[in-house]
């Protein structure tokens, strides 16, 4: 009797933290109109932003990490302190977009679109980014990360 007492706790128990698990609480914005909206300091992991009207949306401080932005428009958004590690920003139109001291490590930004972006502080580790757009963010980079502590120039590897 007891084993099987045992066994139901540990069912609900797995249960409840598949339930709770970063997966399960993804939400699917697609094809929204979020303009201005804020998702500071949210956990928004694995969420999806598919084609999303998020023009001048704070993400300040959220943990954005494996999120889907593809083909968004988020001008103007602030992405400070933000952690997008391997997030798909392709062809997302991220023009005057907040960048400072955000974590970009493995994200996938190679179509988008990246014209005066603030980027103090950013690391862009592994980023894959058009040689044409890293030259020309290489052009504004500096600073450090305060989290991984690394430089925005190497990150961007442009040195």
């Amino acid at each position: 009797m007891g084993a099987r007492w045992l066994g139901y706790v540990l069912g609900i128990l797995l249960l409840w933290c598949a339930l709770l698990s970063p997966a399960a609480l993804a939400e699917t914005y697609d094809k929204e109109l979020l303009e201005g909206a804020d998702f500071s300091g949210k956990v928004l992991q694995g969420s999806q932003f598919n084609k999303s009207d998020l023009r001048n949306a704070l993400f300040v401080g959220a943990d954005a990490r494996g999120v889907s932005f593809f083909g968004a428009n988020m001008t103007g958004a602030s992405f400070r302190d933000a952690n997008l590690s391997y997030s798909i920003m392709d062809t997302a139109r991220l023009n005057d977009a907040d960048f400072s001291n955000a974590i970009l490590e493995g994200a996938f930004l190679y179509g988008a679109s990246l014209d005066r972006v603030k980027l103090d502080g950013a690391d862009f580790t592994d980023v894959d980014l058009r040689p044409s757009v890293r030259k020309r963010l290489c052009k504004a980079a500096q600073g450090e990360n305060s989290v991984t502590g690394r430089k925005t120039r190497a990150t961007l590897l442009c040195d």
